[in-house]
Order: structure tokens, then sequence, then C-alpha cells
């Protein structure tokens, strides 16, 4: 079958409009699916850069923290070499501790052994001091040492053991301090202290240890009234009207104080004055500065006589001095008039015999320089001693 020109154009025509409805249908249809696509990918771009937005936000708040973190590390930069010093200081200072601790402990373990050892020292002395000479050779070398430190030397300052002879009988004191002037002190060393070396052995019972210190109290009284008793003032004549009684301890009388606290005015009251080493320390410095200073006004005086004499004595060489100065000006008197005469009636002859040979004499030159004078203020009584001698000399 043969189709028609006009029906193929028809069918042509047909079949392209409908490919072309179809081709905008096709076309629409992926133009609202690339539209959906599109607004699907701008609501996902707004949100990559809503993110996006967000992440520089945190990034860029993240550089500043890191970058204020940088700033406070470095500000606590030398607070952390603070706490790294002070880490190490406390460290050593616990070892320090540690080992302190450890010496500590061995010197509390010396110490305790020492105070045993002391203790037992004690109870020796303590019971070798119970004895009467050897409690007196105690004190009197406490006494010598004391008086050694204070200066006053055996041989200028005092006498030891010396008797003195009193209305009741020779009495002899451990010591005669001599003072200036021909004055004189006895101290005496004899302090009994039975009682209180009695009281230190005892252990717990306060009532028995009070009760010895009570009469170490009164046995010391009894020693004021003996040595008031003595009268070593008057004894020994030109001096202070009171006697000194020497306890070898602070301890011994601190403690007779403790126990009878008017026991010092009653020793006053007697003319005793009870010296501690502290106390006996200080009187016997005092003696022996005004024994310094009372020679040193021997040396004064002596001194001044040796300048009067050397005065008297440089007045008598000036008087000589000034006769050789006077006979120097004489002399030199003598020398030019000798010159001048010779000028005048020898010289001109050997002129005319030195103008026939040839020969020239020379000339002598008098004596211009003088006699320097005596015009110092020490040679000011010259003419006055000088005047004395002539007058002396006149009368012989």
């Amino acid at each position: 079958m043969t189709i028609s020109p006009v029906v193929f154009t028809l069918l042509l025509v047909v079949a392209l409009v409908l490919g072309a409805g179809i081709g905008a249908l096709i076309m629409a249809l992926r133009g609202q699916r690339v539209q959906q696509e599109l607004a699907v990918s701008s609501a996902r771009s707004e949100g990559l850069e809503e993110r996006l937005r967000e992440a520089q936000a945190n990034a860029e708040r993240r550089i500043e923290l890191d970058r204020e973190e940088q700033r406070v590390l470095q500000q606590l930069a030398p607070l952390q070499s603070s706490l790294g010093k002070l880490e190490r200081t406390v460290v050593d200072i616990e070892q320090q501790r540690a080992r302190q601790h450890g010496e500590l402990t061995e010197q509390l373990r010396e110490a305790a052994r020492a105070e045993e050892k002391l203790r037992g020292t004690a109870e020796s002395l303590a019971s070798a001091l119970r004895s009467n000479n050897t409690r007196g050779l105690w004190g009197e070398t406490q006494l010598k040492r004391i008086i050694e430190a204070a200066g006053m030397l055996e041989h200028v300052d005092f006498e030891v053991q010396q008797h003195i002879q009193t209305l009741n009988g020779a009495v002899r004191p451990d010591l005669v301090v001599k003072l200036p002037g021909g004055k004189s002190i006895a101290i005496d060393a004899k302090v009994p202290f039975d009682s209180y070396l009695t009281s230190q052995s005892v252990r717990g019972d306060e009532e028995q240890t009070s009760a010895l210190l009570a009469q170490h109290a009164k046995a010391m009284r009894d020693h004021i009234v003996t040595l008031s008793g003595r009268d070593y003032a008057a004894a020994l004549g030109d001096s202070p009207e009171f006697v000194i009684a020497f306890v070898p301890s602070e301890s011994l009388l601190s403690a007779a104080l403790d126990a009878d606290p008017v026991l010092l005015e009653f020793a006053f009251e007697r003319r005793v004055a009870l010296a501690s080493p502290v106390s006996l320390w200080s009187i016997l410095k005092s003696v022996a500065y005004s024994w310094r200073q009372e020679s040193l006004s021997n040396e004064a005086r002596t001194l001044f006589e040796l300048g009067r004499e050397l005065n008297k004595r440089l007045g008598t060489t000036a008087g000589h001095l000034d006769k050789l100065g006077r006979t120097l000006s004489r002399s030199v008197q003598d020398y030019n008039a000798y010159v001048g005469s010779l000028e005048r009636q020898v010289l001109p002859t050997t002129r005319k015999i030195g103008a026939l040979n040839g020969d020239a004499l020379s000339e002598p030159s008098q004596l211009e320089d003088a006699v320097r004078p005596l015009v110092a203020p020490e040679f000011a009584s010259l003419e006055r001693v000088e005047a004395q001698s002539s007058s002396s000399a006149n009368e012989s």
C-alpha cells in the first residue's frame, strides 16, 4: 500500500507535534527535578555555609584560647620556676630535718649518758665535799681562781692564810685583800653546805628536801653569827667595817635565800656580806682597777717630779749654752779685728813683695754670721738663772 504525500506529511506533523509535546513534558519534568535538586542543594549549601561559619568561629575561638593559654603559661612560667625551687627546697629541708632528727636523737642519747655519768660524778663529789678538809680546800681553790681571774696577783694585792690578832685570840681569814691607801678587807670561804648536798641526793620527797634546805639556811645564819663575832675589821685596823663571806657556788646562796628570804638583811645587820663567785669577782675586779689607778697616780707624780728636775737641768744647760754663744760672739769679734789689722798693716807689704815675684797672696775674709740667740720660751729664764748663779758666785 502506498501512502500519499499528504497523509505522510500529516503523520509527520503529528509525530513532530507529539515529539515536541513529549519533549516539552520531559523537559518540564526534568526542570522540576532540577529545581528540587537545586533547592535541596541550596539548602545543603546554606547548611554547609552555616557549619563553615560555625567552624570558622570555633577555630577562631580555639586560636584565641590557645593564645590566651600561651599568655597564661608565659605569665605562670616564673611561678612554675619558683614552685620548682620551692619543691626542691622542701625536699632539702625534709632531708635535713630527717638528718637532724637522727643527730638530735643521738645527741639526746649522748646527753642521757652524760647526765648519768654526771650524776655519778656529782654524787662522788658530794660525798667528798662532806669532808671539812675537802670542802675547805675546794672553797679556797675556787677563791684563788676568782682572784686570778680578777687580776689580783698574790704578791701584789692579797695575802692568803694570814693570822690576825683579835680580842678573842688569833684568827685566820682565808684571804685579806689589800686596798689602796693601806686598807684591807677580810674574806672567809668556810661556808657550810652539808644539808644542801644531802638535799640534792633526795629524789621525789619535796617535804624532806624543803627541810634540808631550811637546815642549810640555818647553818648559813650560824656561820654569819660566827664571822660577825670574830670582828675582822677591828683586827685589821684601817679597814671597811664588814667581812666578806664567800659562797663558792651560786646555787648554794640562791637555795639559802629561797629558804630564808631575810637572810641578806640578817647578814647586813651583822656587817657580813654574802658574796657568790660573780659578786666576789666584781668586787675584786674593782679593787684591781683601784690598784691600777693608784699605780697610775704614783707614776704621774713620779713623772711630774722628773719633769721638774728635767726643767731645772735644762735651765742650767741653757745657761751654759748662752755663755758659749757669747764666747763665740767675742771670738768672732776678735777674729774680725785681727783680720782688719792684718789687712791694714801686713797685707800692703805682702802685696808689694808679691808684685816683685808675681805671686798673689790670698786675703782672709771676715766672718759675717752672728751667733743665733736663744729665743725659745723654755729659755726665757736664762737671765734669771745666770743672775742667781752670779749672785751665788759673788757670795762665795
